[in-house]
């Protein structure tokens, strides 16, 4: 809540204050229209986009039994982003939500499936290694097709690296309906959850259709990811933060985990959003140009060493029960 509130406050055009009295029913007629038609649906979009990866994050951890499983290091996040990339490069349709997320939908299994069918038996540690690669691979392919289109570089930015700048309430439209049959399968998908983060022999025993579960699941979280890289590019590492910090208060049963990753995911992307559009603020503008700080920024350099910290709890717990 604290998150979202400050969220909506900062930003560069309309002052705190201004922003209170607007919110009260106060201020003049710019100010509120600045508050309804771009605070506003920003701070959605970065709420549902953190949703949205959040549970991506979580389903991802739980289906392939990795710590280290997110959209970033599985292929997920930045296959969305190429179907995202060749979708507005040869199709034309970046102002266009929904065909966007259709397209990053697509390129979400693209880069979820490559992955999967090279590291199919791969070990946990080993699977991140060649998810990181297969994301990079991916990235670049991105990066080719937006030299196609020099015009487009301006919005290499949000699709590679994430930003809640622009959002509208066309945006919000177009993120919404996903988001909630993302949440609605997963109330249907958490006791699969449970026993899939165990051991495929351990689910079966008591009855459950491993593969159809598991894909499903697959598909949940492909869709979810998809949604947010559509809705605001990759918002790195929210999908790697969120299950870490909720698991230490909840533990590991999915009917607490999921809401609550999809909680923490939100308010992670609504903080970041805060400390963009305030360190922004501080750079010096040059004319009437400001150079805004991506909300993806701020995500991937504290992901990053949350990121180091798991790999690393990871490699011992391997080595000591290796050990034993």
């Amino acid at each position: 809540m604290f998150a979202t509130c400050a969220a909506l406050l900062v930003g560069s055009t309309i002052s705190p204050a201004d922003t209170l009295a607007a919110i009260f029913g106060g201020g003049d007629e710019l100010t509120r229209g600045v508050l309804v038609e771009l605070r506003v649906p920003r701070v959605l979009v970065g709420l549902g986009v953190g949703a949205a990866l959040g549970l991506a994050g979580t389903i991802l951890q739980a289906v392939l039994r990795n710590p280290l499983a997110s959209p970033e290091v599985t292929g997920v996040g930045s296959g969305a982003v190429l179907g995202a990339v060749a979708g507005t490069v040869f199709l034309g349709i970046a102002d266009q939500p929904e065909a966007l997320t259709i397209a990053a939908v697509l390129g979400g299994v693209l880069g979820g499936a490559s992955l999967w069918l090279i590291a199919a038996k791969a070990e946990p540690l080993r699977l991140a290694v060649l998810g990181v690669l297969v994301s990079a691979v991916l990235a670049g392919a991105s990066l080719v097709l937006l030299t196609a289109r020099p015009q487009l570089a301006g919005a290499a930015a949000r699709w590679l690296v994430g930003s809640l700048s622009g959002r509208t309430w066309e945006h919000w439209h177009g993120l919404w309906p996903w988001l909630l049959v993302v949440v609605l399968a997963v109330v249907v998908l958490a006791p699969a959850l449970d026993l899939l983060a165990v051991d495929d022999d351990h689910a079966r025993t008591v009855g459950l259709a491993v593969v159809p579960w598991r894909l499903s699941a697959l598909g949940a979280a492909v869709l979810a990811t998809a949604a947010a890289v559509a809705a605001a590019g990759t918002v790195s590492f929210v999908g790697l933060l969120a299950p870490h910090a909720v698991r230490k208060v909840l533990g590991a049963e999915h009917r607490w985990l999921l809401p609550a990753s999809a909680l923490a995911g939100a308010a992670c992307v609504a903080g970041a959003d805060f400390v963009a559009q305030a360190l922004t603020a501080l750079v010096p503008s040059s004319g009437s140009q400001r150079i805004g700080i991506p909300t993806g920024a701020v995500t991937a350099l504290l992901g990053a060493v949350v990121l180091v910290v798991v790999a690393r709890r990871a490699s011992r717990a391997q080595v000591e029960g290796g050990a034993r």
